[in-house]
């Protein structure tokens, strides 16, 4: 009890295949795909992040050296070139 059969998946397909419809199915696998993809490196790119900055945080501030803000890429799914762009850190544009 609990498992299911090769009739129960093959009903199950069925199903999707009925509801969503055969041509749209491929554009649903191909778009979960490129999420993947992009949660899997931003996932990735916050871990590294996390890493650098208790790497920095250790180290005293140096006043001397002003460093400006590094600006990031987000990067696509492989193939995918429009939706790559580039991200600058939010800044506190409010005025006293």
């Amino acid at each position: 009890m609990g498992r299911l059969g090769p009739t129960e998946i093959i009903l199950i397909l069925v199903v999707i295949i009925l509801l969503f419809g055969a041509k749209k199915l491929p554009d649903m696998a191909r778009s979960l795909g490129k999420s993947a993809r992009i949660l899997k490196s931003e996932a990735k790119a916050m871990k590294s992040e996390g890493q650098d900055n208790t790497s920095t945080a250790a180290a005293p501030p140096n006043d001397d050296q002003q460093q400006p803000p590094v600006q990031r890429t987000i990067q696509a799914a492989p193939g995918d070139v429009t939706s790559s762009r580039p991200v600058t850190e939010p800044t506190d544009t409010t005025k006293r």
